[in-house]
C-alpha cells in the first residue's frame, strides 16, 4: 500500500481527466551491460517515450541504448544530477508526467504501475519509490547505503517533518510540478533535492513500495570509500541548505 507523506495542511491534487502521457528519464554512465535490460523490462504500453543520458560513458552505453529502443541524449559532464537535467530538458513538450529510473538494473521497471498510479488517480504530484518497504534482495543495498539512506530520511523527518523511508532513484512526477521546482543540483544531491524543494513547494507526495535487486556492475558511489563520503556529505548539506527556505515557507503560511 501507499503512504502519503504530505505534509500537514498540504492540498490535496485532483483526479486527472487528460490521459497520462509518460517520459521515463535514464540517467547512464559506463552501463553497456545493463541498460538493455533494463529498457527490455519497461513496460512499453505504459510510457510515451525513452530517454537515455549517456553521462560521458567510455563504452557502448548509447548504441546498447539505441538498439533497444530509446532515444540518446548526450551529457559530457559526469554528475547524476547533470544527467538527469539533460534528459528531462530533452522531454518532449506533450508529456505530464516525468519518470526517473537508474540504468543499472536494480529497480524493477515492472513497478511502474505502481509510481503512475496514485497521479492517475489524483493522490499525489510526485511518487517515490520505497526500496525499504518494497523488500531489497541480499546485497542490493550495502550497509553504507542504508546507514546513509536512514540518516538523510531521519534528517527529513527530524527537520521537514516527513514520514520518508528511502530516497530512492526510482520516482514518478507530474512534469508541471517538476518544472516549478527549478532543480538545480547537477551530482549526488539530486534526489534529496527534489525531495526537500517539493516539500517546501507544498506537493503531495507518496510513497509506494518498489522490489529491489543487485545492481549489475559496481556502483560508482556506494561501490567505493570515496564515493560514499562524497555522496553523504552532498546529501546532508543539501537538506541543511533548503532548510532555512522550508522555515520561511512554513512562517509565511502560519501568517
Amino acid at each position: 500500500a501507499s503512504e502519503d507523506l504530505r505534509a500537514e495542511g498540504s492540498p490535496r491534487c485532483e483526479p486527472r481527466a487528460d490521459r497520462l502521457r509518460v517520459s521515463v528519464v535514464i540517467p547512464a554512465r559506463n552501463e553497456e551491460a545493463s541498460v538493455g535490460l533494463v529498457l527490455d523490462e519497461i513496460p512499453r504500453g505504459q510510457v510515451d517515450e525513452i530517454i537515455v543520458v549517456d553521462n560521458g560513458s567510455t563504452d557502448r552505453t548509447a548504441e546498447v541504448a539505441r538498439a533497444h529502443g530509446a532515444a540518446v541524449v548526450h551529457e559530457p559532464t559526469p554528475g547524476y544530477g547533470a544527467a538527469c537535467l539533460a534528459g528531462i530538458a530533452r522531454v518532449m513538450q506533450s508529456s505530464n508526467v516525468v519518470v526517473i529510473l537508474d540504468a543499472d538494473h536494480s529497480d524493477y521497471p515492472g513497478d511502474l504501475h505502481a509510481l503512475l498510479a496514485p497521479i492517475a488517480a489524483g493522490e499525489a504530484d510526485m511518487v517515490i519509490g520505497s526500496r525499504t518497504r518494497g523488500g531489497a534482495e541480499p546485497g542490493a543495498l550495502p550497509w553504507n547505503q542504508r546507514f546513509g539512506n536512514r540518516l538523510a530520511c531521519a534528517l527529513m523527518r527530524g527537520l521537514y517533518g516527513v514520514r520518508a523511508t528511502d530516497m530512492g532513484p526510482f520516482r514518478a512526477i507530474r512534469r508541471d510540478a517538476l518544472d516549478a521546482l527549478g532543480m538545480q543540483d547537477r551530482t549526488f544531491g539530486w534526489n534529496v533535492e527534489m525531495h526537500a524543494m517539493a516539500v517546501i513547494a507544498g506537493l503531495s507526495i507518496i510513497e509506494v513500495p518498489v522490489r529491489y535487486r543487485r545492481r549489475v556492475g559496481t556502483s560508482k558511489i556506494s561501490g567505493t570509500v570515496s564515493g560514499t563520503i562524497r555522496a553523504g556529505t552532498k546529501i546532508i548539506g543539501t537538506i541543511l541548505v533548503y532548510y532555512p527556505r522550508y522555515l520561511t515557507t512554513r512562517r509565511k503560511l502560519q501568517q
